[in-house]
Formats: C-alpha cells, sequence, structure tokens
C-alpha cells in the first residue's frame, strides 16, 4: 500500500512543530507541489487536532498520520484523529504492531541491520533510516545487499535537495524531509517554494535504484 503513496514523489513531509492553526495551508501548499505523504510528529503543539485538520481537506490526495509515535496506546490515538501513517524514530515492535493491526501504514526508524530485519518481521512497510547523519551512503548499499529488493529504503535526517544523489545511487528510494522543508515561523509561501525545489530535485535525479 505504500507504494501507491511513494511512487508520485517519495518523500515525507515531517511538520515538526506545526500548529493546527497553520496546519491546512502548510499541508496544501506542500500537497500542491507535489509530495503525497504527510507527519505531524507527536512533539509538535496540539499534533492529534493538526492531523485531525489535515486529513479532513487532503485524506483523499494524501497519506496523513504522526511522527515520533512512540507507545501502543499513542497509535490508537492517531487513529481516532484519522491518521493512517505511522512514523517511528525506533523499531519498537509493539508500536509496530499496534499499527499494522489498526491497519495503519508503519515506517519505523532503524540504524542497524538487526532494526531493520526485526522491523520488518513485525510487519514494517518501509524502513525510515535514521539518523542519516550516522547512517552514511556507503551503509545503506551494504544494507541494500541483503534487504528485500523491494523495500523503500527512506534515510531521515539533514536531507536536502543538493544531498539526496548520494543516497539515491546506493539504493534508496526516497527521503522524509524535516527542517530544511518546514520549521515554526516559515511563512507558507517560503514552505510552498522549498516544496517545489525538492520536488524539481527529485524529477532529475538519475533513477538508478529507486525504480
Amino acid at each position: 500500500m505504500i507504494r501507491s503513496w511513494l511512487d508520485p514523489l517519495p518523500l515525507i513531509a515531517i511538520l515538526r512543530g506545526l500548529t493546527p492553526r497553520e496546519a491546512v495551508a502548510i499541508g496544501e501548499v506542500i500537497a500542491d507541489a507535489g509530495f503525497r505523504m504527510l507527519e505531524v510528529p507527536l512533539n509538535s503543539p496540539d499534533p492529534l487536532e493538526s492531523i485531525r485538520l489535515l486529513h479532513e481537506r487532503l485524506g483523499e490526495r494524501c497519506l496523513i498520520g504522526a511522527g515520533t509515535v512512540m507507545t501502543p496506546a499513542q497509535v490508537e490515538d492517531i487513529a481516532a484523529a484519522g491518521g493512517k501513517l505511522i512514523v517511528m524514530p525506533h523499531a519498537d515492535t509493539q508500536v509496530i504492531a499496534a499499527a499494522k493491526r489498526a491497519g495503519m501504514v508503519c515506517t519505523p526508524g532503524v540504524a542497524t541491520p538487526t532494526e531493520a530485519f526485526a522491523a520488518l518481521a513485525a510487519g514494517a512497510d518501509a524502513l525510515k533510516i535514521f539518523p542519516a547523519e550516522q547512517v552514511s551512503p556507503a551503509v545503506v548499499k551494504a544494507w541494500r545487499a541483503v534487504l528485500p529488493r523491494d523495500l523503500a529504503l527512506l534515510p531521515v535526517g539533514g536531507i536536502t535537495p543538493d544531498n539526496m544523489q548520494p543516497y539515491v545511487d546506493a539504493g534508496a528510494n526516497g527521503f522524509g524531509i524535516g527542517s530544511a522543508l518546514y520549521a515554526p515561523g516559515r511563512d507558507v509561501a517560503d514552505v510552498g517554494r522549498r516544496a517545489q525545489a525538492f520536488a524539481r530535485a527529485w524529477a532529475v535525479l538519475p533513477r538508478g535504484e529507486r525504480a
């Protein structure tokens, strides 16, 4: 199911610090740039309300959900708000299982092959390579040799339009984009320009292993 959301543009917008007041305007300008997956980290102000508003406005166009999900109970709260995506900084198999029981897409964070295989066994739909700053493209290439070929690997952390290519060459299939896209206080027009810059950068990358 995650492939249908990744295929148009495999970039996840990480909207840490988003407030309900700006959620729809920010979400719409990012979606207009081609993003199809939006996450509101749970350490944002009133994240469940932002998720609810985004789901109401963009639920047909985008896969909406939460990041920094730490417990099975949080999974239930996100589902109640209309969220359908669970993104985690870690690979807690209980959280993954809770997400899959709820029929949600789950992308746990992993930093080692052991975590990666445990997350897959628990039902992960894709893997968030986190933090990307400590998992180099050379490491991603080594993982790619042993992980399922059709598994989406999504580096997160410090990603900009200028540093995606080495990861794509190593076998990454997309990215999570955080503060280079959205940060608290950044106006809608600026976020829109940044979203468009990421979309353009992705469009011109040689395809390599990302098919």
